[in-house]
């Protein structure tokens, strides 16, 4: 996990401090770790601010020894990683649904992304999440699209013991959701989560049935599933669905797989809404709470 971000990083820490860090050296070894980050998807805005935070940390400190040198280097880009992966809106979905239900209100949560990301496993994972933690979940099957999605939803469902509540394919998208409150409100449940359609974040018409959804249900948070493989694709996307919803926070998949990291940079530093959640494997357990101290230290090795 992110062998190749920390191994170029650790490169760009040892090729600075073989020298002193003067004014000259400093600006070559800036400029050094954010071509690397963009090398491993960090988008270009957000590598350049990392630098210029690093930069401004370092200038005016002394070292008296190259080692020293190397230790200030590399704890000037772990705070500088960490203030970016930082959120200015911060959020827990458990503390969130845990005031909502103390008030006897539904939490809302709706799900949205492009193909291909894993959402709906995703939020098969959430819903186990809930349920071990003593919440009454339910799921709408928002994704009235894609051949199969209706199927594979209830096979999570049934492994999890919760109730899919769907129509035909086809179907209002918006309606099935509609329903899916309706009914969580009618029986007490605590949470309803809601599925849709993955689509290209050009696609214009599917972005406006995204934007229905969200008007219909009137969701209590907006999560964005993005692959971190997909590298600054993910960025990309996830400014999108921002524009178009305003998202509160997003959940990346395949991070096991992935050896750069800078898809949580970016979309962090773009959004300003926290990365949630990452996913590491395929079981319904596979999905970590994001630290961004825990980042920053496998990015940095600190």
């Amino acid at each position: 996990m992110f062998e190749k971000l920390r191994g170029a990083v650790d490169s760009a820490v040892t090729k600075a401090t073989t020298k002193e860090l003067n004014e000259k050296n400093l600006a070559d070894a800036v400029w050094d770790l954010q071509m690397i980050l963009i090398q491993n998807d960090v988008a270009v805005e957000v590598a350049e601010h990392i630098c210029n935070l690093t930069k401004e940390k370092l200038i005016g400190t002394r070292a008296g020894r190259l080692d020293n040198t190397g230790k200030m280097f590399r704890a000037a880009i772990y705070e500088s990683v960490l203030e970016v992966l930082t959120p200015r809106h911060p959020l827990d979905p458990f503390e969130f649904a845990s005031a909502k239900k103390s008030k006897g209100e539904p939490t809302v949560i709706l799900f949205v992304g492009v193909n291909g990301t894993g959402k709906t496993t995703t939020l098969a994972k959430l819903a186990s999440f809930f349920k071990k933690r003593n919440f009454s979940v339910v799921i709408a099957a928002g994704d009235t699209f894609r051949a199969g999605s209706i199927e594979q939803l209830e096979r999570h469902a049934g492994n999890l013991g919760i109730r899919v509540i769907k129509q035909e394919y086809g179907s209002d998208a918006a309606a099935v959701a509609y329903d899916a409150i309706a009914h969580a409100r009618a029986k007490h449940i605590d949470v309803v989560l809601i599925d849709t359609a993955g689509r290209m974040q050009s696609n214009k018409n599917l972005i406006a049935e995204m934007q229905k959804i969200a008007r219909v249900t009137d969701p209590d948070l907006k999560i964005f599933v993005g692959d971190a493989l997909a590298g600054n694709d993910a960025l990309s996307q996830a400014k999108e669905f921002n524009d178009a919803i305003g998202i509160d926070g997003a959940i990346l998949t395949k991070v096991d797989a992935d050896p750069s990291g800078g898809a949580a940079l970016s979309v962090t530093f773009v959004t300003g809404r926290p990365v949630l959640y990452v996913g590491v494997g395929q079981g319904y357990d596979d999905l970590r709470k994001f630290e961004p101290e825990w980042f920053a230290q496998r990015l940095v090795a600190n």
